[in-house]
């Protein structure tokens, strides 16, 4: 998910007559939602100039996206002014370790006896909730071997996180290879 800032307010009256395919029910919510198909996003546009991006599947994609809507608005007439501010609030990324499973139980152990933030409740919720310091992003843990991370603002902090994290698991015999 990214932010943009424009310089000015935007017309949402004006996109939606020229688009009548947005989504905008300003007494549901305050902002017009712009679907693209490609990149498959969608833009949260609301008359302060401010819009939000989500669905892109990198950094490139949802900064294409975002100048994507700015120029089929122009096209359509619509004034924007200036180029606009985009700032990477959230990355979420799910990742399969493959032909390894995770005991949940253990990593808890583990990583609270390194002194790590760790919640894991199976009763309420199947996955364990890590939070990690640096990078600073929060892991739900799965003991089918999937992993979702969520906080980052950069794809190579993604990266960096689930190497740390599965060095973790891996030094500290948490992961169990399927046969």
């Amino acid at each position: 998910m990214a932010s943009a800032h424009f310089k000015e307010g935007i017309d949402l009256d004006g996109i939606v007559k020229a688009f009548p395919h947005v989504d905008y029910r300003p007494k549901v919510f305050p902002g017009l939602a712009f679907r693209l198909n490609q990149p498959k996003s969608c833009a949260l546009i609301f008359r302060t100039g401010k819009m939000v991006c989500t669905g892109a599947k990198s950094e490139g994609e949802m900064r294409r996206a975002v100048r994507k809507v700015v120029g089929e608005l122009k096209k359509a007439g619509i004034i924007i002014a200036g180029r606009p501010e985009i700032t990477v609030q959230n990355i979420v990324a799910s990742v399969e370790l493959g032909d390894v499973l995770i005991d949940a139980e253990e990593a808890v152990y583990v990583t609270h006896r390194l002194g790590k933030r760790i919640l894991y409740e199976p009763d309420q919720f199947p996955g364990a909730i890590y939070r990690m310091d640096d990078p600073q992003v929060v892991f739900l843990i799965f003991s089918t071997g999937k992993l979702v991370c969520v906080g980052a603002k950069r794809e190579e902090d993604i990266r960096m996180a689930v190497d740390k994290l599965v060095t973790l698991l891996d030094e500290n015999h948490v992961l169990i290879r399927r046969t």
